[in-house]
């Protein structure tokens, strides 16, 4: 399995951003950004293929962008006008395929998962 940290989460007001960073341990497959809030399930937030290609979730479309260094073995979700509701412990995760399948944003996809990144932001 590889290994995964991320960091870069925080408190910010409501319109801030932040930047998440997660260092994988080996070069990267697809890699997924999940958030989790208590007492709900985990949601996919975005998904990057090997070759770059990415998905979003509906609530974070045009605010978030996901990326990756493939040289750094980094995978960065730069998130922009946040809003209270975007307040979660944030996670990476590496899939085995090397693309976004079109279960991308369900869990079971993905294999390899960091320890998390709190994100608050507060209104």
């Amino acid at each position: 399995q590889v290994q995964l940290v991320e960091s870069g989460g925080g408190s910010v007001q409501s319109g801030g951003s932040l930047r998440l960073s997660c260092a994988a341990s080996r070069s990267l497959s697809s890699m997924g950004w999940f958030r989790q809030v208590p007492g709900k399930e985990r949601e996919g937030v975005a998904c990057i293929a090997h070759e770059g290609w990415t998905k979003y979730a509906d609530s974070v479309k045009g605010r978030f962008t996901i990326s990756q260094d493939n040289a750094k073995n980094t995978v960065y979700l730069q998130m922009n006008s946040l809003e209270p509701e975007d307040t979660a412990m944030y996670y990476c995760a590496a899939s085995a395929y090397g693309y976004c399948s079109g279960s991308w944003a369900l869990s079971q996809e993905y294999g390899s998962w960091g320890q998390g990144t709190q994100v608050t932001v507060s209104s």
